[in-house]
């Protein structure tokens, strides 16, 4: 059986070999991940089609097109092969610490590896591994170093030579590795974005109180009844749909000499990964209830942790939402993904000191942050935008949370 780089989009016409799972010569089952893939856009992971000897084609870190043969599995019925079998425990676990069954010695019945069995073999591998340090040598001094004993100290001299430049002296060590598919591909868009817009941000900020009230009143609920927790993302999304009603210059693009208004609000929601920052679509979300977007957002989380996204969840979308607070940012500029003219940055929540109604009370503030392109949205409508936004989640309708 032969595994090839599967089609994965029409504008992808090559993978990058990112891991193998597997060593040549292992012996697979069907549906154990075998290879890892990666493109300027997804990452895949490929599952083994059948039972058999595992024999690599394409090593790790090639680029190769679509539909190139990286490996082959001379299958077998591993059922009557003479390694001996694996308990579903010690299969996974040897998927786990990558161990080779036919290495271990069973302790089972008719040798049935055990997990113990690979856990044993582990740590006494370890122990092994692990050098003893020599006892240090008791030496007699020499007559040299005798005679130096008794020479008195000489004054140290003044070094008046101008000593070497730091980089001279010796080379420092750096690791140079090229960059990925996925992270050329987020180079190249932030590059554009950079230079084919007239990119210009706009600052707000909001009392996050009401939201957090909300949250907590309804968290249970949600929970019990929706299987799903409450965040704050769906109040974010909804906030900016109702903007993006009132201001659809905002939710619009340029194309050529022409303005594309979106009748529809396909919100990107950016996701981080280990490979980079990725924005899955929440299509439609002006008909969303906030459970189906809590949920939705969940299963792209969820999509990007197993390398299951695929270029439907991508394609597309009208306005960005980033939430750099999750990582303790407190204040940002966040770049627009083209070709939308606009994205919405979150911030930390922090308690901070602020003026209502002639007193200082502390309250928890978010810093918002619009960066939009203003070849086609103007300063007005900018600041307006971030504002009603800042007004809807100071004052969320909360019969939304209830259908």
């Amino acid at each position: 059986m032969e595994i090839c780089v599967p089609e994965v989009g029409e504008s992808i016409v090559e993978a990058l070999v990112a891991k193998w799972h597997r060593k040549n010569g292992d012996q697979v089952r069907k549906e154990d991940p075998v290879c890892e893939l990666e493109t300027d856009k997804v990452t895949l992971e490929i599952n083994a089609d059948a039972e058999g000897i595992l024999s690599i084609l394409v090593p790790e870190g090639k680029t190769v097109p679509i539909g190139t043969i990286i490996a082959t599995i001379r299958e077998t019925d591993m059922a009557n092969a003479t390694q001996p079998g694996l308990s579903p425990a010690a299969r996974k676990l040897a998927r786990e610490k990558a161990v080779r069954p036919e290495t271990v010695k069973g302790s089972g019945k008719k040798g049935r590896i055990l997990a113990e069995d690979l856990l044993n073999q582990q740590d006494t591998g370890e122990r092994a591994d692990t050098p003893t340090p020599a006892p240090p040598k008791e030496t007699e001094p020499d007559a040299a170093s005798a005679e130096a004993v008794k020479q008195p100290a000489r004054p140290a001299q003044v070094q008046t030579e101008e000593p070497p430049s730091y980089l001279a002296q010796k080379e420092r060590p750096v690791t140079r590795k090229a960059m990925t598919p996925i992270r050329k591909r987020i180079a190249e868009r932030l590059t554009d974005a950079r230079q084919q817009t007239a990119m210009v941000t706009t600052f707000n900020e909001v009392d996050m109180g009401r939201v957090i009230a909300l949250r907590r009143k309804y968290k249970d609920f949600f929970q019990q009844h929706h299987g799903v927790s409450l965040g704050h993302m769906p109040f974010f999304v909804k906030a900016c749909v109702e903007a993006l009603k009132e201001f659809p210059t905002v939710n619009a693009r340029i194309d050529g000499d022409d303005i594309v208004y979106h009748h529809f609000y396909d919100i990107s929601i950016a996701v981080s990964g280990d490979k980079g920052l990725v924005v899955p679509v929440l299509r439609d979300a002006d008909q969303l209830p906030f459970p189906e977007i809590e949920r939705k957002i969940s299963g792209f989380v969820e999509k990007v942790r197993t390398n299951t996204l695929t270029i439907n969840d991508l394609e597309g979308g009208t306005f960005t939402i980033s939430n750099g607070g999750i990582f303790g940012s407190l204040l940002g500029t966040p770049l627009i993904n083209p070709p939308q003219s606009a994205i919405l940055g979150m911030h930390l929540i922090q308690d901070r000191p602020v003026a209502l109604l002639g007193k200082v009370v502390i309250r928890p503030m978010m810093y918002l942050a619009l960066t939009y392109d203003h070849r086609i949205v103007d300063g007005r409508e900018g600041v307006q935008f971030l504002k009603k936004v800042k007004e809807f989640l100071e004052e969320p309708d909360e019969k939304l949370l209830e259908e």
